[in-house]
């Protein structure tokens, strides 16, 4: 699932692409997209639009326009890809797994806008999602809808200091691993950046978060800050290159410390730690750890 670092690299990539151009044509191919708006009413609503500029709200990525949003969240695999201007719907043989013909869109393009800005060619923007639980949704009005003005502080802002993050922990008897993921505390850390986080930090998931000493919380608002950088980091090179139906983020594995490593030793711990990466589950959610030097 893309994370905070995933989509702050998609918002820096898009910017200069769609900035200044003009929504000419919207196509719902999957209404799914963009519930609870019907697709009449999202092309109704979206179509001659602007796009003023684009940022991110935590794992939200946001097209401005001179009045009102475009909100996009990817859910689990969904995607942004620049498509040529006469891309239409794959036929029956692409989604049946055949080679897709020319000029065809994905086969699981949701929303297709197409894009023009004079001095420019034309070209559509496809929001991308096989799975089909990423949203595209119109928000009118020049403030945030509600539901982002509710999320948390960004870990990558000024306004997460040491003495933010131990407000927060403080505050709280959840579990560290929770509450970490909770986007009304801290916006757009997930799963893996939380257990990678955490990891750095020396903490258990497990540990109550108002345990935490102070020395700890300055360990874990580093480890957050850094993982966080390096993920971006690792998304940026190469960046996103939309024009390529395959692209996806390339070296992420490089920075992984326990994610998905369950079995495996711990990179600090060796073969003293028996049994190696651990993994349990809290609320649902996989997190993963070393019992030997996690806390």
């Amino acid at each position: 699932m893309p994370e905070l670092p995933e989509v702050e690299a998609v918002c820096r990539a898009l910017r200069p692409l769609v900035t200044g151009r003009r929504i000419e044509q919207c196509k719902v191919i999957h209404a799914i997209a963009v519930r609870p708006q019907s697709p009449a009413a999202f092309r109704r609503t979206t179509s001659g639009r602007t796009i003023r500029g684009v940022e991110r709200r935590g794992k939200y990525l946001l097209l401005e326009f001179d009045r009102g949003w475009l909100v996009l969240h990817f859910r689990l695999d969904g995607q942004l890809l620049w498509l040529p201007p006469n891309a239409k719907r794959a036929g029956r043989k692409q989604r049946s797994g055949g080679s897709q013909p020319p000029g065809a869109a994905p086969p699981h393009a949701c929303v297709c806008l197409t894009l023009v800005r004079r001095g420019r060619a034309p070209g559509v923007l496809g929001f991308v999602d096989r799975r089909h639980f990423g949203r595209m949704q119109y928000a009118a009005g020049v403030a945030l809808p509600p539901a982002l003005r509710r999320l948390g502080i960004d870990p990558l802002s000024s306004q997460f200091t040491v003495a933010a993050l131990a407000g927060l922990l403080r505050a709280s008897r959840r579990p560290l691993k929770l509450l970490l993921m909770d986007q009304a505390r801290i916006a757009g850390l997930g799963n893996i950046y939380s257990s990678e986080a955490l990891w750095r930090a020396r903490l258990s998931p497990r540990r109550p978060s108002h345990r935490v000493l102070a020395g700890e919380i300055r360990a874990l608002h580093k480890a957050i800050v850094g993982v966080l950088r390096a993920a971006l980091e690792c998304c940026l090179a190469p960046p996103p290159d939309f024009r390529d139906p395959q692209w996806w983020f390339q070296g992420l594995d490089r920075i992984l410390q326990v994610y998905g490593r369950e079995g495996a030793p711990c990179w600090r711990c060796g073969p003293a730690a028996p049994g190696g990466i651990r993994r349990i589950t809290q609320s649902g959610r996989s997190s993963f750890f070393c019992l030997r030097c996690q806390k």
